[in-house]
């Protein structure tokens, strides 16, 4: 069963306007002796599932589309050939990008405390997405409990092994209204077209004032900030096999100047960047 949550959470920071609301729908996770429950999910473009928590661990996997995920203290993108893991008890809402295909994995309590302890986003191989699949598209068949077994031990080294990916963005909590104002702006268009003395008017604050309180709350900088924000945003593109060109103009960059900036933060070109194709 899932909790929603509704004053300790503050409103959605996504690209994207909410066009449909939707509580969680999570598999019934009261037989703690059966060690996964799977899910298989439609989500449609637009569509905002409500913040709320899960007593199990949770993997969540998009065969197609793409989503924001957002905790009380970070946003992730998770495009294509990526997933999330959610440990027990962490509050998150979801916001559909484009139409998802969602194929999520639910890890009962006392498998979940093997793996990490805190939200991580997680590149899935093709060995990994074939493992994901098989979970949730068989039952647990008595008459094949070693296969069965077999499988979820597998998908738990999987997981385990698999590269973490490191494009989180952190999120102010909701004691300034102005602030999250500012950001919700940014995360919606993170270009640089769009100035600070731009977004600092629009949110109803000075410069100062702003500069201030990213600095308490964030521990950062306005300007890098956002750079986290058009990585993220650029890294699920590039996954989508979005030209680099595109991109860069989209976020108000010449493509030289966006590829500087793509190495200079993480250390390869654009071009150089792994999308990957499902490879393990």
């Amino acid at each position: 069963m899932a909790t929603t949550h509704d004053a300790r959470y503050h409103a959605p920071i996504f690209s994207l306007p909410v066009t449909v609301m939707a509580l969680a729908a999570p598999p019934d996770l009261s037989d703690t002796a059966v060690p996964v429950q799977p899910l298989a999910r439609t989500y449609p473009r637009g569509l905002y599932i409500e913040p709320h928590e899960h007593v199990w661990g949770q993997v969540l996997y998009a065969m197609s589309g793409v989503m924001w995920l957002e905790t009380p203290h970070e946003a992730l993108v998770v495009p294509p050939q990526r997933a999330v893991w959610l440990p027990p008890g962490v509050v998150h809402g979801i916001r559909v990008v484009s139409d998802l295909e969602m194929r999520n994995i639910y890890l009962r309590p006392a498998i979940a405390v093997t793996l990490e302890s805190t939200v991580q986003v997680i590149e899935v191989g093709r060995l990994l997405r074939e493992l994901i699949l098989n979970l949730v598209e068989q039952a647990q068949d008595q008459q094949w409990q070693d296969y069965y077994d077999a499988v979820v031990d597998l998908a738990l080294l999987e997981l385990r092994r698999a590269k973490r990916t490191v494009l989180k963005i952190p999120l102010p909590d909701s004691s300034d209204r102005r602030l999250i104002n500012l950001c919700q702006a940014v995360m919606a268009s993170p270009s640089l077209d769009v100035s600070f003395e731009q977004h600092a008017e629009n949110a109803g604050a000075s410069v100062r004032t702003l500069a201030r309180l990213f600095q308490a709350a964030l521990g950062m900088g306005f300007a890098e900030w956002r750079r986290q924000v058009q990585l993220a945003t650029a890294v699920a593109e590039l996954i989508q096999g979005v030209p680099i060109s595109t991109i860069a103009r989209d976020l108000g960059y010449s493509p030289s100047s966006f590829s500087d900036m793509f190495r200079r933060e993480l250390g390869m070109s654009p071009s150089q960047y792994p999308v990957g194709d499902g490879a393990a």
